[in-house]
């Protein structure tokens, strides 16, 4: 964090009653008293997202209504050196929207409209507080697909997403959300507004600043504005699921799923361990005997899907699966594609509190990556139960603890520290798509080594050099 941030808060943050008053004051004429809120009751929400153990103590909440509000609270902050941490619906898991050093909470989600869809050019103008899911349901009404799904979809917003990278269900075919931004508003950390990109899909003018704001987590920018690519909708989608004696099988039949040339919409696993819980949570009728389970399905023309799952699920007996359904309705589709969903709710009924982690291999990797989870997990004397995306060596390692208990919640620290190392050893990441936040920035140089950090932090400088954006996340 810039020395520059850490001396500020003695004289704004941490001063007497009337500093905030004058600081309530500043910053009502910006957005409006309605819209700004300093009482610590109002403010006790906004000290943590989804992330377990993290929190911070915020100067202010800010709701601004626009760009120009932005700027003029970013430009505010500027000249006092008060950190601002930018946020949407605060799912993040790697506590990304978390104020650890204070200062002001900049929250977006009244930026929430839905500018502009259009069916020739295939784009989407977006204000960053619409809900991944608004955004899906409008375009699917004019024959359009928004591909990217991350689990929390129906809350999460696109600011966010795009912060973040997000990937989710659909990425093995896909992608994460980098591959449908094709331009963004922002605003500086001094107040200033820029654009980069647009709606064209081919523009190599200068530096590609939308793919270095995409996954920069506010830490270079606050994103006001998206430009986001739509697709033709499919006509046709289905889902099926494949139970295994062990997750062992369960990758050997992915390898061969992708060797016959098919490439899924969908291709998740859940251990025994998840299975079990969905199970004891949503009452799916799944097999409880399963070592693994294997969610598929495909969308696009109906013989093309048709195809695609026939050919899934004929590679998956052929590996071994001990048995292969396929969905005969939407509405079974949807409750088979429901058990991916609620694994999270679901495993937090095992010990109270959940640790959900996010850490990537290559996908002939990802069986070796899970024994080695298994076996840190043991080492460690904690439960962890592990699901994701097969289909792109993506898993979500899951701690399984009571919170109150000290020595459950270390041992499952450090049974994480040993997973991200894990991860590294086999060429794979610490972060496929929640992002580094504060949870993962210990972890950082471990995987990108020292170089690459220091070039990171003078990326940072040049964009933020007072360090006021989301310090202590990524170059700060």
């Amino acid at each position: 964090m810039s020395r520059l941030v850490g001396a500020s808060m003695d004289a704004v943050s941490a001063g007497t009653p009337d500093s905030r008053d004058v600081v309530s004051a500043q910053l009502a004429r910006i957005v409006g008293a309605a819209n700004l809120e300093t009482r610590p009751s109002a403010l006790v929400p906004y000290r943590t997202d989804a992330t377990f153990g993290f929190s911070g103590e915020p100067l202010a909440v800010v709701r601004p209504a626009d760009t120009r509000e932005v700027a003029e609270v970013l430009r505010w902050a500027a000249a006092r050196r008060v950190p601002v941490v930018p946020r949407g619906a605060g799912t993040s898991l790697a506590a990304g929207a978390v104020p650890i050093h204070g200062g002001i909470v900049l929250a977006l989600t009244r930026m929430n409209s839905i500018l502009s869809i259009d069916p020739v050019d295939l784009t989407a103008v977006v204000q960053p507080g619409v809900s991944t899911q608004a955004l899906a349901r409008a375009a699917n009404e004019q024959g359009l697909h928004y591909p990217p799904d991350p689990g929390s979809q129906r809350v999460s917003t696109l600011g966010g997403n795009v912060a973040t990278n997000a990937g989710g269900l659909h990425g093995l075919k896909y992608g994460n959300t980098a591959g449908y931004v094709l331009g963004v508003q922002a605003v500086l950390a001094d107040g200033e507004v820029i654009r980069a990109g647009g709606r064209l899909l081919k523009d190599v003018a200068g530096y590609d600043l939308v793919r270095l704001l995409t996954g920069s987590e506010g830490t270079l920018a606050v994103l006001t504005e998206l430009t986001l690519a739509l697709r033709p909708a499919p006509q046709a989608s289905a889902t099926g699921l494949a139970y295994f004696e062990d997750l062992e099988a369960a990758g050997d039949a992915v390898r061969g799923v992708i060797a016959a040339g098919i490439l899924p919409a969908t291709l998740e696993f859940l251990d025994a361990r998840c299975i079990r819980a969905v199970e004891d949570y949503a009452h799916l009728g799944l097999d409880l005997s399963a070592g693994a389970m294997l969610l598929f399905g495909d969308d696009g023309s109906p013989a093309e899907v048709e195809r695609t799952l026939a050919i899934t699920a004929e590679v998956m007996r052929e590996r071994g699966a001990a048995s292969v359904h396929k969905a005969t309705a939407a509405a079974e589709s949807e409750a088979l594609l429901a058990a991916r969903r609620c694994a999270l709710p679901a495993l937090s009924r095992l010990g109270g509190a959940t640790m959900l982690e996010d850490v990537g291999v290559p996908r002939s990797r990802l069986p070796e990556l899970v024994r080695r989870i298994e076996e840190i997990a043991k080492h460690h004397r904690v439960v962890i139960a592990t699901f994701g995306h097969a289909g792109d060596g993506n898993a979500h390692p899951t701690g399984c603890f009571d919170p109150k208990d000290e020595g459950q919640r270390e041992r499952v620290a450090a049974a994480f520290a040993d997973v991200f190392g894990a991860a590294i050893e086999l060429g794979g990441t610490i972060t496929g798509e929640h992002g580094v936040g504060a949870a993962k920035h210990p972890f950082l140089v471990a995987q990108l080594g020292a170089a690459q950090m220091a070039l990171q932090v003078r990326i940072k400088q040049a964009f933020d050099p007072a360090g006021i954006l989301n310090p202590g996340k990524l170059g700060s």
